[in-house]
């Protein structure tokens, strides 16, 4: 299993997420080109460079307002207006729907504080050109790198005062602790502001787990460099790593040689409502060269009870053979392609990131090809094309 480890002993803003990531190995015109999506271009300039903080080489991102702009950067925009600016981009729902859940923590952290509603709260800072490129970037790029988990250290937040659209406040910002609740953090490492409202969000929004001591195998590591210097390395550090995903499922078996096919077909119907993971039969011989099935059923443990249920109560069988295995599967996403037959979703395989299969979903060419009367094999080799032509 494909995972990425935040080491946020320095904090964690949005530039130096950006930053990082593509350090990591991330497309910097991959980036480029979907954050163009937004059509905010004439709005800022995406500045990425390699440089060095107290000896570390990494990536640093700075997003400078274009002149037009630059007198607008604490403009106030509200939850209600990034979301529209959003979903009217030519973006991936996934990236969508990732970059609006990070938006909509700081929208209720910052009306918690401030005693508005999260749609109408003033974003300040958040809402400028740069924190929408962090924040949407930071989408486009967690969701390039098709990792299955996401966890995280310990998150220092610094300490001192921070100077802002409200005046002086303590560090952390209140919107950061805010967001932050019931998250493992550190303070005081230095006297600065070292994580921010958007890094915050980021990693509330997206992490999985908060390990200090994560056990995996480590393939790649990227810096991304914060603007200020401070006592220790200003630098957020990712790790690209594998963790291998290993489920303990059951295989529950049985012999059946006195019960109608049509039976069977109802029994397997019912298995799969009730959530076990596949259910398939063998043609076998039993005693008395009876010809008969053997049943075969992939669960796991939480459904393994109901299927228990189900294979008694509506089979012939009075018995079964139970073995635990463990299962080894490959990551997989559902993406949804545009064909001249409609949107077809195609479910997707990686092996160490790198997707190696792909299918697209019976019933989704099913259903286009008798909307559209056409053969369904035209449905799917116009997937074929679509995944080829887009590079998706």
């Amino acid at each position: 299993m494909r995972v990425l480890y935040y080491d946020c002993f320095s904090g964690i803003s949005g530039d130096m997420n950006l930053g990082a990531l593509l350090d990591l190995g991330v497309d910097e015109a991959y980036l480029r080109q979907e954050l163009s999506k937004l059509s905010l271009d004439s709005a800022f300039e995406l500045v990425v460079e390699k440089t060095r903080k107290m000896g570390i080489s990494g990536t640093k991102v700075t997003v400078k307002l274009t002149p037009q702009w630059h007198t607008h950067t604490h403009e106030h925009r509200t939850f209600k207006s990034i979301e529209a600016i959003i979903n009217a981009s030519t973006l991936a729902q996934s990236i969508k729907e990732r970059s609006l859940k990070m938006f909509w923590m700081v929208a209720l952290a910052e009306g918690k504080i401030h005693g508005k509603e999260p749609y109408d709260v003033g974003f300040h800072e958040v809402g400028a050109i740069d924190s929408i490129v962090d924040i949407v970037g930071a989408s486009i790029c967690l969701e390039a790198l098709h990792v299955r988990k996401i966890i995280a250290s310990n998150i220092e937040l610094g300490g001192g005062f921070v100077t802002c659209a409200h005046g002086t406040l303590p560090v952390p910002a209140p919107a950061t602790l805010e967001i932050l609740q019931n998250v493992p953090i550190t303070l005081g490492r230095v006297n600065a502001e070292t994580t921010t409202p958007t890094g915050a969000a980021i990693l509330k929004a997206n992490v999985d787990a908060y390990e200090a001591k994560p056990s995996l195998n480590i393939t790649k590591i990227g810096y991304g460099i914060g603007h200020k210097d401070f006592s220790i390395p200003n630098v957020l550090r990712v790790c690209l790593g594998e963790e291998e995903c290993i489920d303990e499922e059951v295989i529950l078996e049985t012999n059946i040689d006195d019960m109608s096919p049509e039976i069977l077909s109802y029994v397997q119907e019912r298995l799969f409502e009730a959530g076990v993971k596949d259910v398939y039969t063998t043609a076998i011989t039993t005693k008395k060269n009876r010809l008969g099935v053997k049943l075969s059923v992939l669960v796991g443990l939480d459904k393994e009870a109901e299927a228990k249920r189900i294979i008694f109560t509506e089979t012939t069988s009075i018995g079964l053979r139970r073995s635990l295995v463990q299962k080894i599967a490959l990551e997989r996403t559902l993406l949804h392609v545009k064909t001249p037959y409609g949107d077809i979703s195609v479910k997707c395989a990686y092996f160490e990131g790198k997707r190696v299969k792909y299918k697209a979903e019976y019933e989704a060419c099913k259903q286009a090809a008798l909307s559209h009367n056409v053969l369904i094999t035209l449905v799917y080799e116009s997937v074929d094309l679509a995944m080829r032509s887009e590079n998706v």
